[in-house]
């Protein structure tokens, strides 16, 4: 049980940080919405839920989502991804309180002092990702799936390193003019 719990949550936190999805959006994820040899993933998005979008995925998200269905067995195409494991809710799909609880749980075990949620975890993944593309706010926003790409400036504005990179630049400049 420990295992299939261990792999379970490894393959939820991948698919928050990999695929940078909200709690809901993981939460009605079916086994049929996973292709494992295409990488893709099928999310019904923010709103009622009815905006289906097709995700490619980087293979170790594709891997540890494989992972947790075969130890968990059942791979019936309508039944949910990730499940509950304990004793009275064993198969229910996940509610977004029990992701959040996973979430909460792992990063206090891990020693981490600020409190953490699903949605930090999609905020630094979106952050990193502005990091990593140097602020390419196109190819981020297909990561965010965020309508507006304002939205994004939010996350934008919280990159500390261009403000270091212009403090370099600048003083860089006056070193050269010495």
């Amino acid at each position: 049980m420990r295992a299939a719990t261990g792999k379970r949550n490894y393959a939820i936190f991948l698919v928050l940080w990999g695929l940078a999805l909200r709690r809901q959006e993981i939460c009605q994820l079916n086994v049929g919405d996973f292709d494992f040899y295409g990488r893709k993933l099928r999310v019904l998005g923010k709103g009622k839920g009815t905006n289906e979008e097709y995700l490619d995925m980087s293979k170790d998200v594709a891997a540890a989502i494989a992972d947790w269905l075969i130890a968990r067995g059942d791979l019936n195409a309508n039944l949910p991804i990730f499940t509950a494991l304990d004793f009275h809710n064993t198969g229910h799909r996940l509610t977004t309180d029990a992701i959040y609880k996973i979430v909460s749980v792992a990063f206090k075990k891990a020693g981490v002092k600020k409190p953490m949620s699903p949605h930090r975890v999609r905020h630094s993944a979106i952050t990193a990702a502005l990091d990593a593309t140097d602020g390419n706010i196109r190819k981020v926003q297909k990561l965010s799936r965020h309508a507006d790409p304002r939205t994004l400036m939010i996350y934008d504005d919280n990159r500390n390193k261009d403000l270091w990179e212009m403090s370099e630049l600048l003083t860089g400049m006056l070193k050269k003019d010495d």
